[in-house]
């Protein structure tokens, strides 16, 4: 376990700085729109709460999580917009926020009694204690920087950004793959710049192709939270180029992204 408690120490801060965002909103801001078409802030916090308790069974009782899988592979893409909008018709706010923390932190307790070596099935690949703790983290950041921009709040870029980097590092391929096209065979260099200041990087040093800038900007464009066009993120070579307009570091279908805010531009 000790190489999974500080991403779950992250993890458990990244959810306390979004609980901080929405446990003192009225019950109208609760139902503000977020970017994400059709969903409020409600929506993005059912959508956390569901995910949580999903892992949760996914950790204590794989059975009954294969059962939760082989409704995804239904509908695929309106699984997951089906599930938030149930838990918002069932809880008030106040009785969803409570819904949540309860939740986050009985997963938290399962993740951390895992014995070393635990792999917990998954919509994907079957999942470390590490990588599903990461998981959470970069879809907490996530949602939680939806809800940030429905309340017009800008939030401090924190190190715990670097989890969600390298998902989305990780995830190259996937994203390729699922628009139907081939990966590139060769390895790209990542190099961002964290909060602060120093140099996080992944890939070979002499890679023909390379992405850098902001470690922040590259988490909201793996996370399809921010147009390229508005963030400050390069790209050196065709492949990776075309990366940076697929980018996702999330499973499923591929995300139809944000636009490009009005008069931005390459």
């Amino acid at each position: 376990m000790s190489d999974a408690s500080a991403v779950l120490d992250d993890l458990r801060s990244e959810s306390e700085e979004l609980d901080l965002l929405v446990a003192k909103l009225s019950e109208s801001q609760w139902a503000s729109a977020t970017p994400a078409a059709g969903w409020s802030i409600a929506h993005q916090v059912a959508h956390l709460s569901w995910t949580d308790e999903v892992a949760l069974l996914s950790a204590t009782d794989p059975e009954r999580f294969g059962g939760e899988v082989a409704r995804a592979m239904r509908d695929p893409e309106g699984f997951v917009g089906e599930a938030a909008g149930a838990v918002v018709a069932a809880y008030a706010p106040g009785a969803l926020l409570t819904r949540w923390r309860t939740g986050r932190e009985r997963l938290q307790e399962a993740l951390r009694a895992a014995p070393a070596g635990t792999r917990f099935p998954w919509y994907g690949p079957p999942m470390s204690v590490a990588s599903m703790a990461t998981g959470r983290l970069m879809e907490t950041w996530a949602h939680g920087q939806d809800v940030a921009d429905a309340l017009g709040v800008t939030r401090a870029p924190t190190a715990r950004l670097r989890h969600v980097a390298r998902i989305g590092v990780r995830a190259r391929d996937y994203a390729f793959l699922v628009r139907g096209i081939k990966a590139p065979d060769e390895e790209f260099r990542v190099e961002l710049i964290a909060p602060g200041g120093e140099l996080i990087g992944y890939g070979p040093e002499g890679a023909a192709q390379r992405v850098t800038g902001p470690l922040h900007d590259f988490c909201l464009l793996v996370t399809q939270r921010a147009h390229r066009d508005d963030l400050a993120v390069r790209a050196e070579g065709a492949d990776a180029d075309t990366w940076l307009d697929i980018a996702q570091a999330f499973a499923g279908p591929a995300g139809p992204g944000r636009a490009p805010k009005q008069g931005s531009g390459k």
